[in-house]
């Protein structure tokens, strides 16, 4: 059963699930059925009850229920609020567990295990909650054991190869949108780690952009004359290992300078190693490492008909 104390205030629950503060507190002024209580200061506090409930109304107002209607259903028409909650809780405890199960089965080289997993995964969720939730779950599992050197560089590749595998023919049955900018995507300089930028091109391709994927180890100068071929607007750039960040940063800053309208993005697990002064100097690129922090991202770029340069000419 899912926790009753308030933990959870107005800002990390907009941000965690993509919904505005105001229409928070829209819901709660109109409809009892969500009342966060507050602490000494006055202070929202949301229980994981509570982000279930959310969860449940948001979805269903995405497939075309009003908030009244969506709240009526949960009120009058059987769906309990304890229900829900237990179901909510269950298909999270359901996804990590085929998480754990597709990574035992990647670290003792088993493919038949790993691909039924993979079919019991598509068979109960969603796509985007299998790459999210699931895949995005084991990309970091990997990369901890990998960096904690409790896995050898042949497990990381053969869970990579597989991976890649899947995401490769998951991308291309799913249809392009003609109107969206078009996308590179590509690993930092000797980076060979592919997870990551794997399931953001996913992501990206779920979205409806054209995605050229050059994945790991392209020279700067090659990237420059694909650039220049390709005229991309979004060029997407993945760092996973700490000592790669510098260089990769470096990289970003020559591309940015020789192609001054092209729109820069910089995700991956390394990000969390840079230094307040860099984060804060590069905040415009850092696209983040959850799907909220994507959509947010990709939204007010997709806002913007013309930025100003990122860097200032050399």
């Amino acid at each position: 059963m899912a926790s009753q104390e308030g933990k959870y205030n107005i800002k990390a629950v907009s941000k965690m699930l993509g919904i505005q503060a105001g229409t928070l507190r829209a819901w709660e002024r109109r409809y009892s059925i969500i009342e966060p209580k507050r602490n000494e200061a006055g202070h929202r506090l949301y229980t994981d009850e509570h982000i279930y409930i959310i969860k449940w109304l948001m979805n269903k107002i995405k497939h075309g229920f009003t908030i009244s209607q969506a709240v009526d259903l949960l009120e009058h028409h059987g769906n309990k609020i304890s229900q829900i909650v237990v179901e909510s809780s269950g298909q999270k405890d359901v996804a990590m567990q085929l998480s754990d199960e597709l990574l035992s089965a990647l670290m003792s080289f088993n493919e038949r295990k790993a691909k039924e997993v993979m079919d019991r995964a598509f068979s109960l969720f969603t796509l985007e909650k299998v790459t999210i939730d699931i895949l995005g779950s084991l990309l970091v599992k990997v990369g901890d054991m990998w960096e904690n050197q409790k896995i050898t560089v042949a497990h990381e590749h053969y869970a990579s190869s597989f991976l890649k595998g899947k995401i490769g023919n998951i991308m291309f049955h799913l249809p392009v949108d003609s109107y969206l900018p078009r996308v590179i995507a590509v690993c930092g300089l000797k980076e060979t780690h592919e997870l990551g930028l794997l399931i953001f091109t996913l992501y990206l391709r779920q979205k409806g952009f054209e995605v050229i994927y050059l994945g790991e180890g392209i020279p700067p100068e090659d990237l420059d004359t694909v650039i220049r071929e390709v005229d991309p607007k979004l060029l997407f750039v993945s760092c996973t290992i700490e000592e790669h960040l510098l260089s990769t940063v470096e990289w970003i800053e020559q591309a940015a300078y020789n192609h001054p309208s092209l729109q820069i993005g910089l995700g991956g697990l390394g990000l969390e190693y840079l230094s307040n002064d860099i984060k804060t100097k590069f905040k415009d690129i850092i696209i983040g490492n959850t799907k909220t922090e994507w959509d947010q991202w990709i939204h007010q770029k997709l806002k913007e008909e013309k930025r100003p340069p990122l860097w200032s000419q050399k």
